[in-house]
């Protein structure tokens, strides 16, 4: 059975053609503040993370400095993009409006006084204040949601709730509360960061490759996607809650062959003059990639780090890179083509990934300057997604329109 892909972002636009103009133009709508906030820590992090694991500065924090930078990776960083997004489609998918003004200004202050407070506050001030958002953003979207009779994205929810849990896990093993590797609160933080990841792009990456390619048709079929998702789901759940073994090698195979198979079915070719939407397609890559690395990883043949960093660098950042740049031209009332600068950006988030991942794989000897290399690289990127978006982010649309 076959079901159509629906529309994502710019459709917000239709729900309030024209709706007047109201506040400050960087809190109409939640990808704007959020964006700018996720581009700034990601710009900012990795390379004092780097400097600091290289011996370059010493870093004076409540937490150990891997714990720290692996959490403000994914609990800062990746999902203050997710926040930004999904109160940016809700929009789209429900026409109902979603935190502006005051009520978005709350939650992008607290997502900013937890990364303050990780780094200058006690540790049991940044738990309180980290662990805060992802439930308060998971109950708006849940009441706009049953609201608007939108089932069909409820399991979003389900997914941002668990994500709460697994960085309240986190907190509670760092205080010593829970008898728990805090390791594996983030790797169940990732996980979960991925299956939204598959989930999204499973809708937007077709859609969007069909709409630059009049005459392409990508059929999605439920029974394959439902699989694919099922598969996957279950091998994260084992590497997050089983020790290594044969049954988390097996699945992970199959997610990575799954994977592969679902993105040649998106026509990753008819993406290749497009930079907007190859970046999506190169992102999507490193799932099999990533999922491949911890099928070996099981065995010992390659190290963790590798799996993880393919699917948080290669993956999770290429499509944030992809997205963040796509959205905000859409929302802001700018064309769908990429300049000079995103491709840069572009390019400069698949090079981290290769010398993060590949390249101490292949040299370990030049580790220390691949890390070195990656982490301008990323932070470049992001920089110059702050210097291209920042004006745009804060003045209102083109168009004129709200949001």
């Amino acid at each position: 059975m076959k079901t159509s892909l629906p529309p994502l972002v710019p459709a917000a636009a239709k729900a309030t053609p024209h709706s007047p103009l109201r506040g400050w133009p960087l809190l109409r709508l939640g990808f704007r503040p959020f964006y700018l906030c996720a581009a700034l820590l990601a710009c900012v992090a990795v390379p004092v993370w780097v400097a600091a694991l290289l011996g370059g500065i010493q870093l004076n924090l409540p937490v150990a400095p891997l714990l720290w930078h692996a959490h403000e990776m994914l609990f800062g960083f990746a999902t203050a993009v997710i926040v930004g997004f999904l109160l940016t489609a809700v929009k789209a998918w429900t026409g109902l409006a979603t935190p502006r003004g005051a009520a978005l200004a709350g939650l992008a202050l607290l997502w900013l006084a937890a990364r303050v407070a990780a780094v200058a506050a006690p540790y049991a001030v940044y738990a309180m204040l980290d662990a805060a958002l992802l439930p308060v953003v998971a109950a708006v979207l849940l009441e706009i949601l049953l609201r608007a009779h939108n089932r069909r994205n409820l399991p979003l929810v389900g997914i941002l709730l668990l994500l709460s849990v697994a960085n309240a896990l986190f907190h509670l093993a760092v205080l010593g509360a829970v008898d728990l590797p805090p390791v594996r609160a983030l790797y169940a933080g990732l996980a979960l960061i991925v299956m939204i990841e598959c989930v999204i792009a499973g809708r937007v990456v077709p859609a969007f490759t069909m709409g630059v390619n009049p005459g392409l048709k990508i059929t999605v079929h439920r029974a394959i996607e439902g699989a694919t998702l099922a598969v996957t789901g279950l091998a994260l759940a084992l590497w997050v809650l089983a020790p290594p073994g044969p049954a988390t090698l097996a699945a992970f195979a199959l997610a990575a062959v799954l994977h592969g198979a679902r993105l040649w079915q998106w026509h990753p070719r008819a993406a290749l003059s497009r930079p907007i939407l190859w970046i999506l397609h190169a992102s999507y890559a490193w799932i099999p990639v990533g999922f491949a690395m911890l099928a070996c990883a099981q065995i010992g043949a390659v190290s963790m780090s590798a799996g993880v960093h393919a699917l948080a660098v290669g993956a999770t950042g290429g499509l944030i890179i992809g997205m963040v740049t796509r959205t905000a031209r859409g929302h802001t009332g700018r064309p769908l083509q990429a300049s000079r600068a995103e491709v840069l950006a572009y390019a400069l988030v698949m090079a981290a990934a290769v010398l993060r991942v590949l390249v101490p794989l292949a040299a370990p000897q030049w580790y220390a300057a691949a890390l070195v290399g990656a982490a301008l690289a990323w932070s470049s990127a992001f920089a110059i997604y702050l210097v291209l978006f920042t004006p745009w982010l804060t003045a209102s649309r083109l168009d004129g329109k709200d949001g």
